[in-house]
């Protein structure tokens, strides 16, 4: 099993720790309902170090990464990140991704951790067609690269204590290299899983010492805890992001998945995969679709129980389900068949043979 850089940082401090995408990590320190509302009200840490991160250079990385993933790249400028996702070629999911750009012939690419030697596959059986040649233009560099995620209201305000350059002010989706806890070149971000702002810090793993400790000392006004994987679902849940091999996978689409937003078919994008079989589903229309549910009789859903009609006929499936701590309500997301999948929808979650009363609802469930 794989170690972070932090690793002995967790255990040290009692972390539970589980296997999580073939890491030893924490999944909590104090508890999950905790760690959870720390993080709405205060500042936590979260170490994402598992994570994966790709470099794209050249004259043609551009071109190479409007291909292989669906949201426009042309509209990035340096300093600036954007969601999107790897079509499979087949109307599924390889993953979804960060993309950020470093200028016109730099992209660095953040994947999900159980996901790295797929996408890595994925990405070089395709760059030599764009003469990209991997190890050389095309880099995995996951294994070099720490990153730890300070989220929570107060998040900024503590990290601009341990940064030379301004950052309490950062737009949304946009990134800077700056010198963070006496470490120069770090790559400083503000994309946030938990939907309660913050930042994420990516430095070389021999700094891993050195950044932990800056940001646990310049956080200690604000009592910042380490917080676990358990709260980082809760969280990341309650704004309906979705999780990767939950939410998402090689056989959703992107449209499916409520993705459109991510998936553009202008000119200026051009050709990309799946970009016919996204087309035809689009003017098709969906049969189904990933639709936020609260519970409305008493009872919690969880990943893979049956979504049925009044009539208890099945039409889907749950993929996240939790008691939502912020919001005080069982919640979860679900692929609902048409035309049950749209808002007020009544449906039902099979729970231990019981069905359950649930309505389809917009998501994000938690609004500061």
């Amino acid at each position: 099993m794989k170690t972070t850089a932090f690793t002995q940082k967790h255990i040290d401090l009692g972390a539970k720790m589980v296997p999580f995408a073939g890491f030893n990590m924490p999944v909590e320190y104090v508890g999950i309902k905790q760690e959870h509302a720390h993080v709405r009200n205060s500042v936590g840490v979260f170490d994402v170090s598992h994570m994966g991160e790709f470099w794209v250079k050249g004259p043609n990385a551009l071109k190479f990464c409007q291909y292989v993933t669906s949201n426009d790249v042309s509209v990035l400028y340096p300093g600036k990140i954007q969601y999107s996702c790897f079509p499979n070629g087949k109307g599924g999911i390889v993953d979804d991704l960060l993309v950020y750009c470093i200028d016109s012939e730099t992209y660095f690419l953040v994947v999900n951790a159980a996901n790295i030697d797929k996408d890595w596959a994925h990405l070089c059986e395709i760059a030599p067609k764009f003469g990209i040649t991997p190890g050389k233009e095309l880099y995995n560099a996951s294994d070099e690269i720490c990153q730890l995620a300070i989220q929570g209201p107060e998040a900024l305000k503590v990290m601009q204590r341990i940064c030379d350059e301004p950052v309490e002010d950062m737009e949304y989706y946009t990134f800077k290299k700056c010198t963070v806890g006496g470490i120069p070149n770090a790559i400083f971000s503000t994309t946030g899983y938990t939907g309660s702002g913050g930042c994420e810090v990516y430095v070389a793993n021999e700094d891993a010492d050195k950044l932990w400790n800056a940001v646990f000392e310049a956080g200690k006004p604000e009592g910042i805890m380490p917080i676990g994987l358990g709260a980082r679902d809760t969280l990341r849940l309650e704004m309906g992001f979705c999780l990767y091999g939950n939410d998402i996978d090689d056989t959703t689409s992107p449209l499916e998945a409520n993705l459109a937003w991510i998936t553009k078919f202008n000119d200026v994008k051009g050709d990309f995969i799946d970009k016919d079989f996204m087309l035809k589903q689009k003017a098709d229309g969906l049969t189904r679709r990933l639709c936020g549910f609260e519970l409305v009789d008493k009872g919690i859903a969880r990943h893979g129980y049956d979504v049925c009609d009044a009539e208890g006929n099945v039409i889907g499936y749950v993929t996240s389900g939790t008691m939502g701590p912020s919001v005080g309500k069982a919640i979860g997301m679900a692929y609902v068949a048409a035309p049950l999948f749209k808002v007020d929808s009544e449906i039902y979650i099979k729970v231990r043979e019981k069905l359950l009363k649930a309505k389809v609802v917009k998501t994000p469930f938690y609004k500061k």
